[in-house]
């Protein structure tokens, strides 16, 4: 089978056995921590920016992140589970293009976007599990602020809160009876209005959607 292939190769490289590593066998009611390195791959597509309602040239792009992250799945039985990830990011928004594109990173936000997924976990007894995921997401923005040339202009800018749908897909591989690797996928669906008010109302809208890669180890408790 080619995912099996595949799954092989990345054993291979991490310097682990398929052949010789025990089956952790999922069951009703277990609990699964996994524990990630992230990176987050804004696949953003922005309005123009807005001053005062008329559309300038120019719009904006989110940049990229590599974050530690958590996540606990409980088991409704040996093929399904429901996931809460968390995590948290931080990001910057830069001009592009037009008349405002010199000036750069202009906003830095932090994130909190907590996902609640419902996955099917396939081969639940075997020691290499691939499952696929699909849920809701909500994305927090805190801590926002002017940075770079636009830095203590104003004090009043807001990221306004999103929710959307989240999938995702990957794949558990037994390191041994109580340790295994994860290797994920997730696609989110984050849109957000940038609201900057100093004598001028500046906004902007941006899609986000963000592609996040992840590897780390997890445990079934």
């Amino acid at each position: 089978m080619q995912i099996r292939k595949s799954v092989a190769a990345v054993l291979a490289a991490l310097g682990l056995s398929v052949v010789a590593t025990p089956a952790i066998s999922y069951e009703a009611g277990d609990l699964i921590v996994r524990g990630r390195i992230i990176n987050i791959d804004p696949q953003d597509d922005s309005g123009k920016v807005s001053v005062n309602g008329v559309k300038t040239n120019s719009g904006v792009s989110v940049n990229s992140d590599t974050m530690p992250e958590i996540d606990f799945t409980y088991m409704i039985d040996k093929n399904w589970g429901v996931e809460l990830i968390l995590a948290y990011t931080d990001h910057g928004i830069s001009t592009t293009s037009g008349a405002l594109s010199g000036l750069g990173n202009i906003i830095d936000a932090k994130v909190l976007p907590p996902t609640l997924t419902l996955q099917y976990h396939f081969s639940a007894d075997s020691n290499i599990r691939p499952y696929v995921g699909a849920g809701i997401n909500y994305t927090h923005f805190f801590d926002e602020k002017l940075t770079g040339s636009v830095k203590g202009l104003s004090d009043d800018i807001d990221l306004q809160d999103s929710w959307g749908l989240a999938a995702q897909a990957g794949v558990d591989i037994d390191i041994n009876d109580s340790w295994f690797v994860n290797l994920d996928v997730k696609y989110i669906d984050i849109d957000t209005t940038a609201h900057i008010t100093d004598g001028a109302d500046i906004r902007v809208n941006a899609e986000v959607d963000p592609i996040v890669w992840g590897i780390g180890i997890g445990r079934v408790f």
